[in-house]
């Protein structure tokens, strides 16, 4: 359900209860969407869909063994010395 920002202000606890019961609701400010409130539950399953980065870096391509000895054996100085 849309809620106008007034509305859900004057009826938060309405806004909150039908969030629980019925799923999220919308709040909008001069017609335009500005944010959703959602139970507690609804919120925790979105987040614990989402991966983190490391999550998504670990789950690429493995290296194959010639791009790990190149990484592994590279020079551990910056590539460019700088001047004073």
């Amino acid at each position: 359900m849309d809620w106008a920002l007034q509305d859900a202000k004057n009826r938060f606890s309405e806004v909150v209860q039908r969030a629980g019961r019925e799923g999220p609701q919308t709040v909008t400010v001069r017609g335009v969407r500005a944010v959703v409130v959602m139970s507690a539950a609804d919120y925790d399953a979105l987040v614990r869909r989402r991966p983190s980065l490391v999550d998504d870096l670990l789950a690429g391509p493995a290296w194959d063994d010639e791009l790990t000895a190149a990484v592994d054996d590279r020079a551990k100085l910056p590539s460019r010395e700088t001047e004073l």
